[in-house]
């Protein structure tokens, strides 16, 4: 996906900056919610599979552990930086605090580009992560779990390296892991069904029949699949979704007017999200520019790729007839766009809010490994689903009641219990 030089971390600190000053918090307050309490930087040398030794670099961010131990996924990007993970695991404190699980923010990384990996050369590279960091993970210190380009087998393989270096089984120690290994039933879908269960509650708000809808989504990754699957089972229809092509080393739109098969398209997709584009075309896709999914002309726009996907330059490409707008990714949208987008009457859902799903089930995931009892698919859903109806409702409430977007209502009740926690600790 295309990148615009914004500094995801600067964004994330003047969002909180912003909130801090309607909060009227203290000196020492802001300054301790403003940057992570902790960073890890490291190296990850790899015998490759030709014989060459290979050195990765590696990140881990405690962002603010006052809630509950840290949460956060770990993402293999090549473009990954330590402001990235900064800004990543200061989102997920936010989150966390907002959906009201007992969890505080991190996130960790690892530069590399796993499409360029043999399996077995990336097994390594999870295992020489938690190598690194084993003394400062844990069910009760720091929580892992997957995030870009990382699934089950990566949790998977880095839950045995940290069990045969701590001499227990300890399957709470990061989740995401695969169901009869620690997994939670739900957990694969949670991110991607958690947003439409928000975008049903914000179309209802807004009195549109969800089957009246048209969507266009970036990005058809996890977050992206389950997300279509739902708003279609809810009689939505999806007429383009974006993806990246690893191959061509860009992005490709790829539209369909009468709407997607979800079915046929995810044969043709590899496992990072790729869609082929000669097999795309052969079924009567129009193959566009990665760009084009912005500009459809949709009820709704679900970004669910990476952070800074519509700024300034690109957020007067919207259709005219978008209405909303569910951030699938973290940090999608950039202030300026934010702003504009506000101006224009579009119903934004945040990040925080509407991704939330992922981190809940990861919630309810450790809590059944740490009990070692596991719950069945409806109610793992069934609860995600009353969590993110109740997160919404009360970020409504307080939108409407003290005339804020609703990612500043977001914001301001997330930061509110943060900063109360540390309070109340005796931090500040």
């Amino acid at each position: 996906m295309s990148h615009k030089p914004f500094s995801s971390f600067e964004m994330a600190q003047s969002q909180f900056d912003k909130v801090a000053a309607w909060l009227e918090l203290d000196e020492a307050t802001r300054e301790l919610l403003r940057w992570p309490m902790k960073e890890y930087q490291f190296l990850i040398p790899v015998r490759m599979d030709d014989g060459r030794t290979k050195i990765f670099r590696g990140f881990r961010v405690l962002h603010n552990d006052a809630r509950g131990p840290g949460k956060g996924g770990i993402r293999f990007h090549p473009q990954g930086t330590i402001d990235t993970v900064r800004a990543l695991a200061m989102w997920m404190t936010w989150k966390c605090a907002l959906m009201d699980i007992p969890l505080g923010g991190s996130t960790g990384g690892v530069i590399c580009e796993p499409h360029n990996l043999t399996l077995r050369e990336q097994e390594l590279v999870c295992r020489g992560w938690v190598r690194q960091l084993h003394r400062d993970l844990g069910p009760q210190i720091d929580v892992p779990a997957p995030e870009v380009m990382t699934g089950a087998q990566h949790m998977l393989w880095m839950l045995d390296e940290y069990e045969a270096l701590t001499g227990k089984r300890l399957p709470g120690f990061i989740t995401g892991k695969p169901v009869g290994l620690g997994g939670s039933v739900g957990r694969l879908e949670a991110t991607g069904f958690g947003l439409v269960f928000i975008l049903r509650e914000a179309l209802k708000e807004m009195g549109i029949p969800p089957e009246e809808t048209r969507a266009s989504v970036q990005g058809f990754g996890n977050v992206g699949q389950h997300a279509v699957r739902l708003y279609q089972q809810m009689g939505g229809r999806v007429t383009c979704v974006s993806c990246w092509d690893q191959k061509d080393a860009t992005s490709y739109s790829f539209k369909k007017e009468s709407g997607i098969d979800l079915e046929a398209l995810l044969n043709i997709t590899d496992r990072f999200g790729g869609i082929d584009k000669k097999k795309a075309l052969d079924s009567g896709y129009e193959v566009l520019p990665g760009s084009a999914w912005l500009e459809q002309d949709v009820d709704i726009l679900i970004p669910a790729a990476l952070e800074n996907q519509i700024f300034g330059d690109n957020v007067g490409l919207i259709h005219p007839r978008v209405r909303v707008i569910a951030e699938g990714a973290n940090g999608p949208t950039t202030a300026e766009a934010d702003q504009a987008i506000r101006e224009r009457g579009i119903f934004l859902v945040p990040d925080i809010l509407a991704n939330a799903g992922g981190v809940t089930c990861s919630y309810f995931e450790q809590v059944q490994s740490n009990m070692n009892y596991y719950w069945e698919k409806d109610e793992v859903l069934g609860k995600l689903d009353v969590k993110m109806t109740a997160a919404f409702d009360s970020v409504l409430e307080l939108s409407k009641k003290k005339g804020l977007s609703m990612r500043e209502a977001a914001f301001f009740i997330a930061v509110a219990r943060v900063a109360q926690a540390c309070r109340d600790r005796g931090w500040v």
